[in-house]
């Protein structure tokens, strides 16, 4: 113990040239002295406490290192996201195709087979056109005419029912829980509920809610609206504007006291005074109008 702590006090300087010859004396610490000797001749790094702190700032601030890429992997990736929009689009361009009006806008087209299609005001239609052929079928929100050719089953999907035909002309309305089909030539089947109704040429169905509302018989060729009109027997008010709104784009402000009359008339769909005054007389209403917004009144309480 006497030896450890004098080597103890050789290493930090503070043995004397006595203790020193002890150690010198004794072959075990003599070892240890020399190793202590040739350490001494090391030179210790300084270190320099701003200088340090300084060199790790810089090195927690600075911008990492950019990465260089292959430029054919970027390429080859580049390929590969192209190719995935491109096989996209064309996947969901085969599973269909959409015809789409907006509001005081109609569209006359053919679908694939020739059918004649006559789409209504803020109304779509979807079909799948590559496999039209084979299967007839399309949706239908809205008001379209049909004139369709003959072949196999033709069927006008709804969320309101589903009219099947095979060679016919017809009339299908269907907006919220309304559905309204009108047969101008041939036979026309209408499924809703379970149930199956067919209307011959002449004949029409008015479906409310999944209840049958009105069968009525029709001496027209064709819908008014293909005319630029439309008609309405014995229709509550709010639905007669509902319909002008969509044919000219404008917002109609009624009181409620008044949405509840009843209308047999029609209106022209390009003449917004015209068709004003032809709903508003036989009701003996006023309306005024600003720019877009129409408001009605009952003539007294103007």
């Amino acid at each position: 113990m006497e030896k450890e702590y004098t080597l103890h006090k050789y290493l930090n300087g503070a043995a004397t040239a006595e203790e020193i010859e002890q150690l010198q004396a004794d072959p075990e610490y003599a070892s240890f002295l020399k190793i202590a000797e040739t350490t001494t001749s090391f030179d210790t790094p300084s270190f320099d406490e701003k200088a340090s702190f300084k060199a790790i700032s810089e090195k927690i601030n600075q911008k990492p290192k950019v990465k260089k890429l292959n430029p054919w992997a970027t390429v080859l990736k580049i390929a590969a996201v192209f190719a995935v929009i491109v096989g996209g689009y064309l996947y969901f361009n085969s599973l269909g195709t959409t015809v789409s009006t907006s509001v005081a806008e109609k569209e006359h087209f053919n679908l694939p087979d020739g059918s004649e299609v006559a789409l209504n005001a803020n109304s779509t239609i979807e079909y799948h056109k590559k496999k039209w052929n084979d299967n007839r079928t399309l949706n239908l929100n809205g008001e379209a005419y049909f004139k369709v050719s003959k072949g196999n089953t033709f069927t006008v999907h709804t969320k309101n029912g589903d009219i099947t035909v095979l060679g016919t002309q017809f009339n299908v309305f269907t907006r919220d829980s309304n559905l309204k089909v009108v047969c101008y030539e041939g036979l026309v089947s209408v499924a809703y509920n379970d149930t199956l109704v067919r209307l011959p040429a002449g004949t029409s169905l008015q479906i409310k809610e999944g209840t049958v509302i009105t069968e009525d018989r029709t001496t027209a060729a064709s819908p008014s609206w293909l005319a630029n009109e439309s008609n309405f027997e014995n229709a509550i008010l709010a639905t007669v504007l509902d319909e002008l709104k969509r044919q000219y784009d404008i917002e109609v402000d009624a009181p409620k006291a008044i949405l509840n009359k009843r209308f047999s008339g029609s209106f022209t769909h390009n003449d917004l005074d015209l068709a004003l005054e032809l709903i508003s007389a036989p009701l003996n209403l006023t309306y005024t109008i600003e720019k877009d917004h129409v408001t009605l009144y009952a003539a007294q309480n103007k």
